[in-house]
């Protein structure tokens, strides 16, 4: 989906929302009030800049009104692979960036992502996966590391992860596999504006992708594990 046609479609009661060398950044209306929006477009591979701006933005907002929601819209190709960002540390930038999220949160913002192109890797992690809940739309590509990727991490041949991908969410990108993990907790298809509002009125609930993970069969450990560290018993 078109960009002005996704925030036409998001706010309808009007948004001033600025593209910049392909960061989103402004504000937007909605019945329930005045909403920050930041995000990426273009599939942006987001670099230290890019991360500064954004979290500048997230900062502005937390300043100015600090229970105000903050709206991500995510179209990211991953983190910029440049000698200059990667000298600089674009890992610290990263950091700031989820931390400025984090500070947002705890002051009172609800943060709300929705995936309208590509999600991949650091792009993604830093800034779209902090929300309190993740959104996507049904043509959105989900994928935080490809199988090629994954197979040189892991030192695992790339057949058998592949394998493993038709069986295994885990292993699997696409939507409906992060939806069955709970990374992603609903995929919004008709009305978007009614969608945004019934997440900017969900409360926050604590970080629930592992327990919804396992009530959707598609990460069936990670709650029953994390339960049993918690507890002690592993």
């Amino acid at each position: 989906m078109p960009l002005n046609t996704l925030l036409d479609a998001l706010f309808p009661r009007g948004h001033a929302v600025a593209v910049n060398d392909a960061v989103l950044t402004g504000s937007a209306s909605t019945d329930e009030g005045q909403v920050t929006v930041i995000g990426t477009a273009d599939k942006l591979e987001v670099g230290v800049d890019h991360a500064l701006t954004l979290a500048a933005a997230v900062l502005a907002s937390t300043a100015a009104d600090p229970r105000r929601p903050i709206v991500m819209l995510v179209d990211t190709a991953g983190q910029r692979l440049a000698r200059r960002d990667e000298l600089l540390g674009i890992n610290g930038y990263f950091a700031h960036l989820a931390q400025t999220l984090d500070l947002a949160r705890r002051r009172g913002a609800t943060l709300v992502t929705l995936v309208y192109g590509e999600s991949v890797s650091g792009g993604f992690l830093s800034f779209g996966l902090m929300a309190d809940h993740i959104h996507a739309l049904p043509d959105a590509q989900v994928r935080v590391m490809d199988l090629r990727a994954m197979a040189r991490v892991t030192k695992q041949p790339l057949e058998k992860l592949q394998a493993l991908s038709q069986s295994s969410p885990v292993f699997a990108p696409g939507v409906e596999n992060y939806v069955a993990m709970g990374a992603v907790h609903t995929v919004w298809e008709h009305d978007l504006a009614q969608a945004l509002l019934e997440a900017l009125r969900t409360p926050a609930d604590g970080d629930r992708r592992a327990v919804l993970g396992a009530q959707r069969g598609g990460r069936t450990l990670a709650a029953s594990v994390a339960a049993a560290v918690v507890a002690g018993d592993a």
